[in-house]
């Protein structure tokens, strides 16, 4: 039977019919998503105008996935400044935002987040002992509405000493700057009392609660005849003051030990701790997968994998002091 004039075969309509579904489905796949996600950046610290480490990292490993600000993504920045007690209405603001997530940087900040909210994801972006302080359930298992990283910070502060004690064997009565405001500092001391007794050291505790007791606070150190000094550093008042703390350190002659390379590059003698940086470019991680979809009560709290001991040559030699070889060669970076 022919065909009647004019009309196509069958086949050459299904075919067209099939090639035009196909055209659009590739042309939608091609198009750029139109979806502008927005993200909480909580921080109990000053906000900096020149690039800072760790936000650099964050920024680094989100543009890694694919968000990239001013184009698919909104980070709505929010800095306590150095005040804890702005945090609860930061926290709030970022809610009535409806940001999609809240990355928080310290427990103040995740304390502070989980007030403003029990539905909404927060990532947290290096905690101590999340579990301990009730922010999550454990941490393969999380539950709620917050996951993130944890800084395996309690076992840490006696490593630091024994580092400083194999450093400067000479230092036998310790300093420990801490900040009474902040609650994991306790349990940090708790540690080094434990360490330093074994090492047959003994500690000075010193409390500092602001900047303006800063210059005090080492005075009291000498008075008290402190040979070395131990930082435990935090987000809200120690870390802004990083740079002042270096200088008086080394002012009062005080071979210091810090949590932070950041403040070996600020000039401080040693650190010993994970790397911030790469801390936070992996709660980029966790921020990406919380926007495809997972649920922060899925997602397991990590710990960090990378540890940095860094020591400053130039602060030694300002100081009088010689390295031993065998801590040199512990060392993954020697600032000279």
């Amino acid at each position: 039977m022919g065909l009647a004039p004019g009309r196509a075969p069958l086949w050459a309509v299904v075919t067209l019919v099939i090639l035009g579904i196909l055209c659009v489905s590739l042309a939608a796949e091609a198009q750029p998503s139109t979806k502008v996600y927005r993200i909480g950046w909580l921080h109990p610290g000053l906000s900096r105008p020149e690039p800072h480490p760790s936000l650099e990292a964050f920024r680094q490993g989100l543009h890694e996935f694919g968000y990239v600000e001013g184009q698919n993504l909104v980070i709505e920045y929010r800095y306590a400044e150095g005040r804890d007690d702005r945090l609860t209405d930061l926290a709030a603001e970022l809610v009535r935002l409806q940001v999609d997530v809240i990355v928080a940087g310290g427990a103040a900040a995740v304390r502070a987040a989980q007030h403003a909210t029990r539905t909404l994801p927060i990532v947290m972006a290096g905690t101590a002992d999340p579990v301990a302080q009730g922010f999550v359930a454990s941490l393969a298992r999380p539950g709620g509405n917050t996951t993130g990283l944890s800084l395996l910070s309690a076992e840490l502060p006696g490593k630091r000493l024994e580092l400083l004690k194999e450093t400067v064997p000479q230092s036998l009565r310790i300093a420990v700057l801490a900040n009474p405001a902040n609650t994991t500092h306790e349990s940090y001391i708790r540690n080094l009392t434990g360490a330093a007794r074994a090492l047959g050291l003994q500690l000075h505790v010193v409390e500092l609660r602001s900047p303006d007791e800063l210059d005090a606070t080492f005075a009291a150190m000498t008075r008290a005849g402190a040979d070395a000094l131990i930082v435990l550093a935090e987000p809200v008042l120690m870390d802004s003051l990083r740079g002042r703390v270096a200088d008086l350190a080394a002012t009062s002659r005080l071979p210091s030990m810090y949590d932070w390379r950041m403040y070996v590059d600020a000039g401080g003698f040693m650190s010993y701790g994970p790397s911030l940086p790469d801390i936070y470019r992996h709660a980029a991680t966790y921020v990406d997968k919380i926007l495809k979809g997972a649920k922060p009560a899925d997602l397991p709290v990590e710990q960090p994998t990378k540890f940095e001991f860094v020591i400053n040559l130039k602060a030694a030699k300002a100081l009088g002091l010689t390295i031993p070889p065998t801590i040199l060669f512990q060392a993954d970076e020697v600032i000279q």
